[in-house]
């Protein structure tokens, strides 16, 4: 008996230890936010309307340059709903590359060429890719493009070619479990349609080497969240429906999930296996370059030449309102940006390589004070993206003050 009741001591030891490592600051950015009011007095006087979330992760580096995670949370609630936008391309490219090493097919890979076909009402096909180098549509070139300039169209294809069941159920397996991503963007998908995914083939050269069929998902995935229904109308077909726009079937992921997928790839070495994407390290280093590279860096798609595509169209941490120079040979942002609906999101991996520094950093801001969705009339330039750089500012002067044992040695994240 009394074996037992010291097992069960050390084993309540252990626990409540294990509790104490997880704890989660609330009060550090809280308070961060309170002493920076002069960039944040609009959205701090009613952070509940715009919705706000944030987690930061200070990054602490061993004897061996292992790292260690510290946690802060502000306004973290996993089951409130926000529309994450383009931030579902990233799960799904990291997925697309594991789906290839899984299929384990000889001449198979991520430069194959490829050709989509059509087998359901409203699929499109696939046979060629002007901004494409030869032409040639690939996984790879979709992934680049899904983070250059967050292309719709190439996260599309790689929804067709992983299948809405494996791209779920893949994730749920890994331990992210709040989430669905169960429609394609920009094109009215949703419902029995998005079930559907495209056959395909993969080609070495002239010879096809995988052929892919039509696949179809049995499964839905409900999820009772708050603030799924909301607001006050929508427009349909330009027309203005006075009800509140319903998000019950669209795509979600909590920022939680975001944050700790991207971690994932950032830093597999601490990862747990089960968390873990079946990665080369190729891919990883693939993955680095196209998380951190700017429209003006591609040479495939070529984006020099289209204004569009600014410096900071897809960073909007630290740089989103424009008024900050991008310095990539100092700067590197590993990173996935939302924008629609009047949600903005960004998932971030910043490294200082002159400063010795990095941090992770996620959140989320709704501005959409007439509360009508698909309008077009959304307060992005005047508190969404000032917002966010203003974040990435305020936490990248707090780390530059930041003591720390040891310096990260950040070479592997130096790949352009």
């Amino acid at each position: 008996m009394k074996k037992i009741l010291l097992l069960n001591f050390f084993l309540f030891q252990f626990f409540f230890a294990f509790c104490q490592t997880k704890k989660i600051d609330t009060q550090f950015l809280e308070q961060l936010l309170q002493n920076n009011k002069n960039f944040f007095a609009k959205v701090l006087q009613n952070p509940a309307k715009y919705q706000i979330q944030i987690i930061y992760s200070q990054i602490d580096r061993d004897e061996n340059n292992l790292p260690s995670f510290k946690d802060f949370h502000y306004r973290v609630d996993k089951s409130f709903y926000f529309y994450p936008a383009s931030t579902v391309k990233m799960p799904a490219a990291f997925l697309a590359l594991e789906k290839l090493n899984e299929l384990n097919i000889k001449g198979l890979n991520k430069y194959s060429r490829m050709k989509i076909d059509s087998g359901y009402t409203g699929q499109t096909k696939v046979v060629y890719d002007s901004s494409a180098k030869d032409y040639s549509p690939s996984i790879a070139h979709y992934i680049k493009k899904l983070f250059a300039v967050s292309d719709n169209d190439a996260f599309n294809r790689l929804y067709e070619f992983l299948g809405q069941e494996y791209l779920n159920e893949k994730l749920y397996q890994k331990g992210f479990q709040d989430l669905r991503i169960t429609h394609r963007l920009s094109i009215g998908d949703g419902g029995e349609r998005a079930k559907y995914t495209n056959p395909m083939s993969f080609y070495e050269g002239e010879n096809e080497i995988y052929r892919q069929p039509m696949a179809y998902n049995k499964k839905s995935y409900p999820f009772k969240l708050k603030n799924q229904i909301t607001g006050k109308g929508f427009i349909r077909q330009n027309e203005l429906v006075n009800q509140p726009m319903d998000f019950t079937n669209s795509n979600y992921i909590s920022l939680e999930n975001l944050h700790e997928i991207l971690k994932a790839v950032m830093f597999p070495e601490i990862t747990p296996e089960n968390q873990r994407f079946n990665l080369s390290e190729e891919d990883y280093r693939f993955l680095y370059q196209s998380l951190s590279i700017l429209p003006r860096e591609c040479d495939y798609p070529d984006y020099k030449k289209d204004t569009t595509y600014n410096d900071y169209y897809v960073k909007f941490l630290m740089y989103g309102d424009g008024k900050k120079k991008v310095e990539p040979e100092k700067i590197r942002i590993f990173n996935k940006v939302g924008n629609a609906y009047g949600y903005l999101i960004d998932t971030a991996y910043i490294v200082d390589f002159e400063n010795q520094i990095e941090f992770m950093l996620s959140a989320v801001i709704h501005v959409n004070e007439n509360q009508i969705f698909n309008d077009g009339v959304y307060e992005y330039d005047g508190i969404g993206y000032p917002f966010l750089a203003n974040l990435g500012r305020v936490i990248y002067e707090h780390e530059l003050k930041r003591k720390r044992s040891h310096k990260p040695n950040l070479q592997k994240y130096k790949v352009h």
